[in-house]
């Protein structure tokens, strides 16, 4: 069931696109990324049953051997399978993506991308693949903006094919499964080749995004024909096949990704791409072209532990880690007198939690400002990413930044490097639209993995039965700006700054937590904070995952629409943060191992669950 869906649809603002007539593009922040809904329907097996329970009542769920949390239960139940059988993190995260695919694509699948990060017990290393999209050879900086120069506007850009980039996710999936798996590969995508065949239900959430997209989802025939049958949208409980996802799916298991990026699937995607309403630049030699790029990982120090995330192209883990960074040099170093650690229930509305608030908030501030400066593709522009992360600049942040009042100015910072720093801010927005899995196998593997289309339904294509990303316009709408570059402007090749923020929290050489969140550039925020109240405030993994949220990006504190958020937003507003009360629908799963065993933890704010054994 919705939940508060009737005032959420009556709160849009809407105006509308100038070249895609009869199409409502929302112009505001008060978009939803995606709609907030209650848990998913009834589940027949009783353990998953017992984990869907578990989270209503606010109890991480225990396990002893492996655990998987993921965005909806089949893709848990496909994944617990795998582990069950002694399958890797990797292994399990194949057949949880594949089955992401079919019954949550207006999130993530096949024709989207993803960050992974892996580590590997045996070895004891820590790996990131990038499995990011990649522009068209043709895209040009220029590609989201009009005639006159001006920026397109964000719906105008996002439907159809000019939006498109190469989709990462069939390789990133193949690659980790080179790299890390023990299952035979087929058997892996057989439980999503079998619903798509025999069908599923569709779930609440997944109807009430169908009917709020209805007028985007009719522009093209083949989107329309499957998410809308006889123009009426599907409702939840309905029984939905994809025999188009099927087939796929069977080629993918006999061929493995090159399928994806060579012969009759590839031709298939391009030509949906280059027919779409407003024609994109994707050809076959994009897609023979693209890799999956393993990338150094982006690590903290952070009181004791080593919070380990994603490089550029993602934002993610540097912005987490200088959130995180400039908070600890703030209190010099040491967090252990925040926020009443030692008492959680006296937290909220408290002095601590009001100061822990205000520097979070101010410190968020400070890394937005240099996210928005200098984090893009590093192989396409010199990213300062040492400087960014430097102990000494993390003290420099932390002398701008203050526990007792909202700062006046957050420019970015000037850290040190070995390149011009000459760039122009981002200028753009993004709503995405994301899942996110974490995995620990009965091994000691643990895996991260956050994957999207972008904005929900991604560019409303389909080809072979899943949706095409519409990654692209995470670039900047504009490439310059008062003559001056901008780091993520669109480029040939290159791939779209991201927010993901999938990341592996480590101690002595171990993973202690998994975590990471679909949200947008919320993501980033959602991830630190979780991370704060896990390991400064000592909550149990649910309970930091189900807190309400408090973020701050740009200036204005979000905060999450609860009996309690009236008098915080005051409290907010006295210290001289402007607030905003609203739906914050985090996707976070996490995993927490401790000396006790494994402790999952899956967001009520949507349909997944974390289950182990």
């Amino acid at each position: 069931m919705l939940r508060s869906l009737p005032s959420l649809l009556l709160s849009l603002t809407f105006t509308f696109a100038g070249s895609l007539p009869g199409i409502a593009q929302q112009a505001t922040d008060a978009i939803p990324l995606e709609m907030t809904t209650d848990l998913a329907a009834p589940i027949d097996d009783p353990a998953l049953r017992a984990a869907q329970e578990a989270k209503r009542s606010g109890a991480p769920v225990r396990a002893e051997h492996w655990m998987i949390a993921a965005a909806h239960p089949m893709a848990v139940a496909a994944g617990a399978d795998v582990l069950r059988a002694g399958g890797t993190a990797a292994d399990a995260m194949v057949a949880a993506q594949a089955m992401l695919g079919l019954v949550e694509p207006q999130s993530s699948g096949l024709g989207g991308g993803g960050f992974l990060v892996y580590f590997d017990a045996e070895s004891g290393m820590l790996t990131t693949l990038d499995g990011r999209e990649t522009a068209p050879a043709e895209a040009t900086p220029r590609l989201f903006q009009k005639d006159d120069g001006t920026p397109m506007g964000f719906f105008d850009a996002v439907i159809g094919g000019l939006s498109v980039g190469v989709p990462g996710t069939p390789a990133l999936m193949d690659a980790a499964h080179q790299r890390w798996g023990r299952s035979a590969w087929p058997d892996l995508l057989a439980p999503a080749i079998t619903a798509a065949d025999q069908g599923f239900p569709v779930s609440a959430r997944l109807a009430a995004m169908i009917g709020f997209d209805r007028d985007r989802l009719m522009l093209h025939p083949a989107t329309a024909g499957y998410f809308l049958p006889g123009g009426t949208p599907l409702a939840a409980g309905d029984t939905l096949t994809n025999p188009a996802y099927a087939e796929t799916l069977r080629q993918f298991a006999t061929g493995g990704a090159q399928v994806f990026y060579e012969g009759p699937l590839a031709e298939t995607i391009t030509a949906a791409v280059n027919q779409a309403i407003q024609p994109g630049l994707l050809t076959p030699w994009d897609m023979r072209n693209y890799t999956v790029k393993e990338r150094d990982p982006v690590c903290l120090p952070f009181q004791g532990y080593e919070v380990c995330g994603m490089g550029p192209p993602s934002s993610g883990g540097v912005t987490v880690a200088q959130i995180l960074g400039t908070a600890q040099a703030y209190r010099g170093g040491d967090l252990s007198g925040s926020a009443i650690s030692s008492d959680p229930q006296l937290a909220f509305g408290s002095k601590a939690h009001l100061d822990d608030l205000t520097l979070l908030g101010n410190a968020a501030r400070l890394a937005f400002a240099d996210r928005g400066r200098y984090l893009a593709d590093s192989d396409f522009v010199p990213v300062p990413l040492p400087g960014l992360l430097a102990p000494d600049y993390m003290k420099d942040r932390a002398g701008a930044a203050s526990a007792d009042r909202a700062i006046e100015d957050a420019a970015p910072g000037t850290p040190e490097f070995d390149h011009a720093l000459n760039w122009a801010d981002h200028v753009g927005r993004a709503l995405p639209s994301t899942t996110h899995m974490s995995i620990v196998d009965q091994y000691g593997n643990a895996l991260s993995m956050t994957s999207s289309v972008e904005n929900a339904f991604g560019s409303r294509v389909m080809a072979g039965g899943f949706l095409l990303n519409n990654q692209l316009t995470d670039f900047s709408f504009r490439s310059h700006s008062d003559g001056v570059p901008i780091a993520n402007r669109v480029e040939p090749g290159k791939r779209p700054r991201s927010s993901m923020a999938p990341t592996i929290v480590m101690k002595d050489g171990a993973p202690v937590l998994v975590i990471g969140s679909p949200g947008g550039s919320r993501i980033i925020g959602y991830v630190a904070e979780t991370i704060w109240r896990h390991l400064v405030e000592g909550h149990d993994i649910q309970t930091a995952i189900a807190l309400p949220h408090a973020v701050n990006r740009f200036g204005t504190y979000d905060i999450e629409a609860t009996p309690e958020a009236e008098a915080l937003a005051a409290q907010l507003t006295e210290r001289g943060f402007k607030t905003s009360i609203r739906d914050l629908n985090s996707g976070l799963h996490g995993i927490a191992l401790t000396p006790q065993g494994l402790e999952g933890g899956a967001d009520p704010r949507r349909e997944g669950i974390a289950y182990g054994e």
